[in-house]
């Protein structure tokens, strides 16, 4: 008991207090923050088609190149900027400074024009026209390409389906086992009718998604650190980071009906891309056939894609080149924490050129 903390009135009134006045000196730091912007690095259009934008990042002048260029592939379900989030926390900055040509595939805000996009339209149409375009642009068969989370699942159909464009390929924080017994996410939706919920809605609501991703961490995502807010407010550096990323939590695109209800049909009710029985445009995605070097980087943490959803690829690509990085972090910090910018984008990069150069 001589341990205990003792709360007495005294020390109650003194720490609400204590409050208080933190709260009185942080407001008007929280009236003066400004826009809060939407990726910090300047980037060119190069290609546009729907609702999907093609982005181009050089990197600095006097750095040497990859000759190579890295073309990365989100999930549909956030928004890109979460690899450009702060200056000093930029997973594409990084990559720049070390020498990687990046195109990123921003997918846009898919109204109901595109309730009826398949996975096909995705993976075998829009990706593969961007991957096309960024060839012709460098006079090469294949390019270097990089899929996250989702998009890490599409990347690995995609170089299944066309092993002659994918010279090298990075996977990062992507399920490939979509029912190890640790995937809360995984078993929620294991029942769910997911032919009811697209033939009632259509488009998926992004707001619907983003509340079932913080439901996960209820206690952590939706309470706690609006308290560990107040320990920011001084801080008008740290509060502008802060809703940088609050803003990239809630902006969260619509799902195109029918391509969200194969994505869960497909890959977390079937496990199809282990099984072997996902199709695209009416051809069978074997993992076997991606025989490029394939690095593949996981959380350790990761309450989104258990480590093991991700360490399943091992093993069952036709690869001989076959490489995993397991950071001690979650699913976000992979790309925003300081430990990240010194550890996991200088390996990839790495990685990327001595495959490449």
């Amino acid at each position: 008991m001589s341990d205990a903390i003792r709360i007495t009135p005294e020390s109650l009134a003194a720490e609400m207090a204590d409050h208080a006045r933190r709260l009185a000196a942080g407001l008007p730091n929280l009236f003066q923050v400004g826009g809060v912007e939407s990726g910090v690095t300047a980037s060119e259009v190069v290609y546009r088609e729907d609702k999907l934008t093609l982005r181009h990042y050089s990197p600095p002048p006097g750095v040497p190149r990859n000759p190579v260029p890295l073309m990365i592939v989100y999930a549909l379900v956030n928004r890109p900027y979460m690899l450009d989030l702060q200056e000093d926390r930029s997973t594409i900055r990084n990559l720049l400074a070390a020498g990687q040509e990046v195109y990123l595939v921003d997918w846009g805000y898919p109204d109901e024009a595109d309730a009826f996009l398949a996975l096909e339209d995705y993976i075998d149409g829009y990706m593969d026209r961007c991957l096309d375009r960024i060839r012709r642009l460098h006079g090469l068969d294949r390019i270097n390409l990089l899929g996250v989370c989702q998009g890490g699942s599409f990347s690995l159909c995609y170089t299944a389906l066309h092993p002659g464009k994918v010279r090298n390929l990075v996977t990062m924080v992507t399920p490939v086992d979509f029912q190890t017994p640790d995937n809360l996410l995984s078993a929620w939706v294991q029942a769910m009718d997911v032919d009811l919920l697209v033939d009632t809605l259509g488009n998926i609501p992004g707001e619907l998604l983003n509340w079932t991703f913080l439901s996960l961490k209820p206690f952590a995502l939706t309470g706690q650190k609006y308290l560990h807010l107040l320990d920011l407010l001084e801080d008008p550096r740290r509060l502008k980071n802060f809703l940088r990323m609050e803003k990239w939590i809630f902006d969260s695109p619509d799902q195109a009906g029918e391509a969200f209800r194969q994505f869960i049909q497909w890959f977390y009710q079937r496990n199809g891309l282990i099984e072997g029985t996902v199709e695209i445009g009416g051809r069978r995605v074997d993992l076997g056939e991606i025989r490029c070097p394939l690095l593949n980087v996981y959380g350790e943490q990761d309450h989104l894609v258990p480590p093991d959803a991700s360490r399943a690829l091992r093993g069952r690509t036709g690869s001989d080149d076959y490489t995993e990085i397991a950071f001690p972090g979650g699913h976000i910090g992979i790309y925003v924490s300081g430990r990240a910018q010194k550890q996991v984008t200088p390996a990839v990069a790495d990685w990327l050129d001595r495959r490449s150069r």
